[in-house]
């Protein structure tokens, strides 16, 4: 019988994720999860990869620093499970994904502290993040029994007769990289894992260096944990500068699919010949009309400059206001500085809405952008006082007005808690600068007139145009696209099961023509 989920799955309520994945009798140490055994690297210079906590930079925990053995190892045992995997039907492969995510609402608490601690996000996102991503592998696995193949006559081309049916299945690629980015370190690696495992595929997952103990339990264990044959599911941890081009460039490698910042453009250039699949960022812009409900544009601006202290691909990145002189701004404004002003700031153990930022490099490049604004012109509204204020990697929430090209504020991204602010004439001048961009993952506009929405989108150059809300990233079976630098190939789950499979066609030559008989 084909390799599927053992029979005698591993998972139990009392069972822990931390137990499962960590060094024996040390639970903040944790081990690689390599061919169905977690184990310690091999490697003799005690080299390891410390987890740095966003709050204090103290270090939180220590995962290994894998080999490029054990890497090779991964790689090996993920080739011969997959072909095992590809021979298992599809209700078991489903089963598979929907006992993980049982697992995972078992475990929501454990995982949700590890998310907590090593990137910073509060206690209900957290929970919420590993909630949505069991319910993304209940709907992965759901929709992927329904990945039809078609039947194609060959009589339906011109001149062709009936003598020829073409069988069209899509197949798995084979050993798929996925390499999740720190912001949403668990559910951006099952939005990628539940695809390519429910098209017949293995993985080798690479977890973010920032986020790798969630990789290591909310992945790795809870498949484990879940019955996982051996070798299907391979997670190795390592800085992506060490290790990072090992993987993607492997031998073994049949895809890759990658979400991160402008390190993808590197990977899209190293791997040769292989499908990928990549989200890279954006610098998305918000853009408000004269007619628009300023009540609701500015409730969502909020949201969608701040949540996370602004570090989602997603974001509102630049606001753009279409007014002569200052007749929306002076509308506009005051309710979003309401808005901004209402956030807590603090600790992510604490009820805050705006948390630290995920490390000491990342608050002094966003520090650097408003430092370069403000020293071009741009005037600051919050903080009040005229000063950016930042304790360690804790940033208040800063907006900033007469964001001109000139300053980088316009076009790089700032991935922190950050609003540049920029007043335009007409709503033509706001599509010309929002094209500017090098990215175009997604973009927002705000206006009642349904006709210039739509006018205004088919001019955006975005993978995804909002209309009257803010970005967002899902719901997660929606399409999640981007132009330009900004990625390659659609997510979303139908879309991220179609990108896990390739065509192949089966052509029956027949000796004379068939048809359907006549009713």
């Amino acid at each position: 019988m084909p390799s599927g989920v053992s029979s005698t799955a591993k998972a139990e309520a009392s069972a822990s994720v931390i137990s499962r994945a960590c060094v024996p009798g040390d639970a903040k140490s944790f081990n690689l999860f390599i061919n169905g055994e977690w184990k310690s690297s091999a490697r003799t210079d005690g080299k390891t990869l410390p987890v740095m906590s966003p709050s204090d930079e103290s270090q939180i925990y220590t995962c290994q620093a894998a080999t490029q053995g054990e890497i090779d190892e991964a790689f090996n045992a993920a080739k011969a499970a997959q072909k095992l995997w590809a021979k298992t039907p599809l209700w078991k492969r489903a089963e598979l994904l929907k006992k993980t995510a049982e697992v995972m609402r078992s475990q929501a608490q454990e995982i949700a502290k590890v998310i907590q601690d090593e990137v910073a996000k509060p206690n209900k996102a957290a929970v919420s993040e590993v909630m949505r991503t069991a319910d993304l592998l209940d709907y992965t696995a759901e929709e992927g029994l329904r990945l039809n193949g078609e039947l194609l006559t060959s009589d339906s081309f011109v001149g062709e007769k009936r003598n020829r049916l073409c069988l069209v299945q899509r197949v798995p690629l084979g050993v798929v990289v996925a390499v999740p980015p720190f912001n949403y370190p668990l559910n951006l690696a099952g939005s990628k894992l539940g695809p390519a495992l429910m098209t017949g595929n293995s993985v080798v997952m690479k977890a973010p260096s920032a986020g790798a103990v969630t990789g290591l339990v909310g992945i790795g264990a809870c498949f484990d944990m879940a019955g996982c044959p051996k070798g299907l599911v391979n997670v190795v941890t390592g800085r992506g500068s060490e290790i990072g081009d090992y993987i993607t460039q492997h031998p073994l490698v049949n895809a890759v699919t990658f979400t991160g910042g402008s390190t993808g453009l590197h990977v899209a250039k190293g791997v040769s010949m292989i499908p990928i699949q990549m989200e890279l960022g954006g610098k998305d812009p918000c853009i408000v009309t004269k007619d628009a409900n300023m009540k609701a544009a500015a409730s969502a601006i909020v949201k969608g400059a701040f949540s996370y202290s602004g570090q989602r691909c997603t974001a509102v990145k630049v606001l753009m206001i279409v007014e002569d002189k200052d007749e929306v701004s002076s509308v506009l404004m005051p309710m979003v500085m309401e808005g901004v002003k209402k956030l807590k700031v603090g600790s992510q153990y604490e009820d805050n809405d705006i948390t630290p930022v995920i490390d000491k490099k990342s608050a002094a490049l966003i520090e650097g952008l408003v430092t370069d604004a403000t020293g071009k012109g741009a005037k600051m509204l919050l903080p009040e006082d005229g000063n950016f204020k930042r304790e360690g990697n804790l940033l208040w929430p800063t907006i900033l007005t007469g964001i001109t090209s000139e300053m980088k504020l316009m076009y790089e991204e700032q991935f922190g808690p950050v609003l540049p602010i920029t007043s335009v004439p007409t709503i033509e001048a706001a599509i010309e600068l929002a094209n500017g961009s090098p990215m175009g993952l997604q973009a927002s506009v705000f206006t009642q007139d349904i006709d210039q929405a739509m006018m205004i989108s088919d001019q955006l150059h975005a993978g995804t145009v909002q209309i009257n809300g803010a970005p967002a990233r899902g719901p997660d079976h929606f399409p999640f696209q981007g132009f330009k630098e900004s990625g390659l190939a659609s997510q979303g789950v139908r879309w991220s099961l179609e990108a896990m499979t390739k065509i192949k066609s089966t052509v029956i030559n027949m000796a004379q023509e068939s048809y359907q008989a006549g009713i």
